[in-house]
């Protein structure tokens, strides 16, 4: 591996958004993170939805909700997160003090990019007797506009904590707003947010699927539209998808969300089958591009030369943590 200094890491990151090194193909990555984390007291944090190699050497793998609460109760040093940037941004709200390194800034998320934060203040500012519950999947700076935040996991328990006659703003999702509304039948305004992947689902597709396999079972994350959640025969967060093909005694499960978490339920039911849920085109796009920037070489490139690291002002920091503690607190009422 070519050796550059902190300086001219710093300056590719700032033209790349992460560090472009070769890394000898005989060096066992594996190994090599395992040590870092242990000469640099730093914890490892993957999604579900990260290449199989970075869950296989997370410390901590999970859903929005998991990982918000690992970061805010880690004692590391460090916290170096393999997910999206609105996810490191998380971590770094909740530990100001802590170095927070993410393997690409690039890694970014459609749906967070899908509320600018000058257009968000402007329609809040229209509906000034609306409370704001933002989903997890938004910047910082939406945080930082919003009241309470939520992931698939609490968003239903945190709605239902409210008095009855408190009008809500949900962003920035629209598809798990509308789920939401449904599920708690409240008077809530939702803006018009979607993920890439959970909206390229195809009901055709799926359909015909499901007569090849009749006897599998087809469970969907709540961020898919509506006809596609119609079909499903259980809907939930990551977590929950997990936890039902664990409990569940079907053998065979149609998978409608990232496919990255297959690679847990494989591990964790390795006698059945899981299938992804097609998308309308033969792309893989049931596959995050995000979330795929990631990869081992780069996670260990950041961890060499900690580097590229999230950064915030101190008054977003301030203000982006009074939500995120509200839901924290919440989460915590309801044992989430």
């Amino acid at each position: 591996m070519a050796v550059i200094n902190i300086e001219e890491a710093k300056m590719q990151v700032n033209r790349k958004g992460y560090l472009d090194i070769a890394v000898d193909p005989g060096l066992d990555l594996f190994s090599e993170i395992e040590r870092l984390k242990k000469e640099k007291n730093c914890v490892l944090l993957a999604h579900y939805y990260q290449d199989a190699d970075i869950q296989d050497v997370a410390d901590f793998i999970g859903d929005s909700l998991g990982l918000a609460q690992e970061a805010a109760r880690t004692k590391a040093d460090m916290i170096v997160f393999a997910g999206v940037h609105f996810m490191a941004e998380t971590a770094k709200i909740l530990n100001p003090d802590k170095k927070v390194l993410l393997p690409d800034l690039k890694a970014g998320c459609s749906l967070a990019d899908s509320a600018p934060a000058d257009l968000f203040r402007a329609f809040r500012e229209k509906h000034p007797d609306h409370l704001v519950i933002s989903y997890i999947n938004c910047t910082a700076e939406i945080k930082a506009l919003s009241d309470i935040i939520c992931t698939s996991s609490n968003a239903e328990k945190i709605i239902e904590s409210l008095p009855i006659s408190q009008k809500i703003i949900f962003a920035p999702d629209k598809n798990l707003g509308a789920y939401l509304k449904r599920k708690t039948g409240r008077d809530m305004l939702l803006w018009n947010g979607a993920c890439i992947v959970h909206e390229i689902f195809s009901v055709k597709k799926i359909t015909e699927l499901r007569a090849r396999y009749p006897r599998a079972k087809f469970i969907a994350h709540p961020e898919c539209e509506e006809p596609v959640l119609k079909m499903a025969d259980f809907i939930g967060s990551t977590t929950a998808l997990l936890k039902y093909t664990q409990s569940n005694a079907a053998k065979e499960f149609i998978v409608g969300t990232e496919s990255g978490i297959i690679h847990q339920m494989k591990i964790s039911s390795p006698d059945k089958v899981f299938i992804p849920a097609p998308p309308e085109t033969n792309c893989a796009c049931n596959d995050c591009p995000y979330m795929k920037l990631n990869t081992l070489e780069k996670l260990y490139l950041c961890m060499e030369y900690e580097t590229p690291e999230i950064l915030m002002s101190e008054d977003l920091l301030k203000k982006g943590r009074i939500p995120i503690d509200r839901m924290l607190e919440i989460s915590r009422q309801y044992n989430l």
